[in-house]
């Protein structure tokens, strides 16, 4: 039995930078039609770097040691 046309539906694949193109694209369609979706974005963009900059600094200053690393071949290759 085949599927009938109505479950059938077209599917779009963009990988490697196609995907990236689109979905920057879209992000900035998105900024440009929906002011509430400028707040939405700029508020991700700020926990986001300030997320980033916690961490870069943890690790900058705390660095794993050879110690602290338990399985260092989990895989056992």
């Amino acid at each position: 039995m085949q599927p009938d046309a109505a479950s059938r539906q077209p599917r779009m694949s963009f990988k490697g930078s196609a995907g990236l193109i689109v979905a920057v694209a879209v992000v900035v369609i998105l900024l440009i039609m929906l002011p509430a979706y400028r707040w939405f974005f700029l508020i991700s963009v700020g926990i986001g770097v300030v997320v980033a900059g916690i961490l870069y600094l943890w690790r900058k200053y705390r660095p794993i040691r050879e110690e602290d690393v338990e399985h260092k071949r989990p895989l056992g290759l």
